[in-house]
């Protein structure tokens, strides 16, 4: 072997040499990085689940929260339910007449404003009546108030269902009741005082049954044997004036004075009865025969009966 191939042969050796050594270190420091990455892991695996947990015991609280929220949305909408409802019967009571249960004073006022206004700029006629019914006085005195009352609220009930569900009928006072028809001229307000009048007349009376051998006399209260026979109604009658917008008036006063004008002339007429504004009725009414009133009844005009 020259000296050369020892040299290189030498040489061979040290390259092996130093390989081995590079595949060691290389070897010893990759398994110092898996320690390293495993040990990182595990590091980093603690917070996870501690974060895990938290969110799950977050997420519970959260579900109680939105459980008890619903709870107490729902039992508050109940609560609104609730206090509509009371609202709405305290402000059907505040324009309720306590004792008739229809429409009272104030409702009819404020209805009667819009209605005229609302009337007047559409230029439609509105009719407005006015009643006074008669009779009550003879069936206290027989029956007592109390009963008189309960007669005064059936009637009252009777006479709402006579009118249209457009139409407003309220108690005005007293005996006394106002009814407000839209959209009505002088016509239609005469076909409805007719059939008020005929509903007053012969509205049945609740009242006690009298005693055996007697019949309840003309006025409710007790009368001679067979007198009911030859009764010509229940006692009640009623007067009504009308008043027509826009030719009685143009404002709810004038129309409501028209109207009372008009009630104190068919009261004096006898009752039982409708009269329209003084101002626009024929002078020549009161000389009329009874079958004159009769067809002119059909036309407008009312007679007693």
């Amino acid at each position: 072997m020259t000296r050369h191939d020892l040299t290189r042969h030498d040489l061979t050796r040290h390259d092996l040499s130093r390989h081995d050594l590079t595949r060691h270190d290389h070897e010893r420091r990759l398994g110092m990085t898996t320690a390293v990455l495993v040990q990182a892991l595990a590091a980093l695996s603690l917070p996870t689940s501690a974060t895990a947990a938290a969110l799950g015991v977050h997420t519970a609280r959260l579900r109680r929260r939105h459980r008890h929220g619903a709870a107490r949305t729902a039992e508050l909408r109940r609560r609104v339910r609730r206090l509509e409802a009371a609202r709405a019967g305290l402000e059907r009571t505040a324009v309720t007449d306590p004792l008739t249960g229809v429409w009272n004073y104030r409702h009819l006022q404020l209805t009667l404003d819009r209605e005229v206004a609302r009337h007047t700029r559409g230029e439609r006629p509105l009719a407005v009546l006015l009643l006074d019914i008669s009779g009550f006085e003879a069936i206290s005195a027989a029956h007592g108030h109390h009963r008189a009352h309960a007669v005064l609220r059936d009637l009252a009930q009777r006479l709402a269902i006579e009118v249209r569900r457009a139409d407003t009928l309220g108690r005005y006072g007293g005996e006394e009741f106002l009814v407000l028809l839209p959209d009505t001229g002088v016509e239609g307000a005469a076909q409805v005082a007719e059939r008020l009048c005929w509903t007053v007349r012969r509205h049945r009376l609740l009242l006690p049954a009298e005693p055996p051998g007697t019949a309840p006399g003309p006025s409710g209260g007790p009368g001679a044997p067979g007198d009911a026979a030859a009764r010509p109604g229940n006692g009640l009658t009623a007067a009504i004036g009308i008043a027509v917008l826009p030719r009685d008036g143009a404002h709810a006063a004038t129309l409501l004075r028209a109207a009372d004008r008009a009630l104190r002339d068919a009261t004096r007429a006898g009752g039982d009865c409708w009269r329209g504004a003084p101002a626009h009725r024929d002078p020549a009414a009161a000389r009329r025969t009874p079958i004159e009133d009769s067809t002119r009844t059909q036309l407008g005009v009312s007679a007693p009966q």
